[in-house]
């Protein structure tokens, strides 16, 4: 098995990654409102991708009145390119990023079973495709890499 290169850095859980996801926006500039609070908070209670219409149902719920999806689709942007956020494209969702303060590659392991999505940071990996695209005369923004199968826990 070939030897799989990391980075290291710090995994932000409950309160200490809302903090970090709001100090990462204040410091690219960009305001950290009540509503982006709300959509953070409800992205990262799911355990697996979450679509722009279920965060917007739980931010619904949260706030006790109707949040369009719309509203919920601009601000995921927003995250996905300030960090806070990777999109899944296979799956039009989202999640949460655990380490907003380091920008990577994305390289997803999706279960067609359960529909968890595993996050892996592999730099030889995503330095390959970007390498590649560079060959091609293509100037990679960031990749993102999903591989769909069965997880671990689903198993054979």
């Amino acid at each position: 098995m070939a030897e799989q290169h990391e980075h290291h850095h710090h995994h932000h859980q409950g309160a200490d990654l809302k903090v970090a996801a709001r100090d990462q926006m204040i410091g690219q500039g960009e305001q950290w409102t009540d509503m982006r609070a709300a959509v953070f908070d409800a992205l990262a209670t799911f355990d697996q991708p979450a679509s722009a219409y279920d965060i917007a149902e739980k931010v619904g719920q949260a706030r006790g009145k109707r949040v369009a999806a719309n509203s919920v689709y601009r601000i995921l942007d927003l995250f996905v390119n300030a960090n806070l956020a990777a999109r899944v494209e296979s799956a039009n969702a989202y999640v949460a990023n655990e380490h907003p303060g380091c920008l990577h590659d994305c390289i997803f392991l999706i279960c067609d079973d359960c529909g968890k999505a595993t996050h892996l940071d592999d730099d030889v990996i995503s330095g390959g495709v970007r390498e590649a695209a560079a060959g091609a005369g293509f100037k990679a923004k960031r990749p993102v890499i999903e591989v769909r199968g069965t997880c671990e826990d689903c198993g054979d």
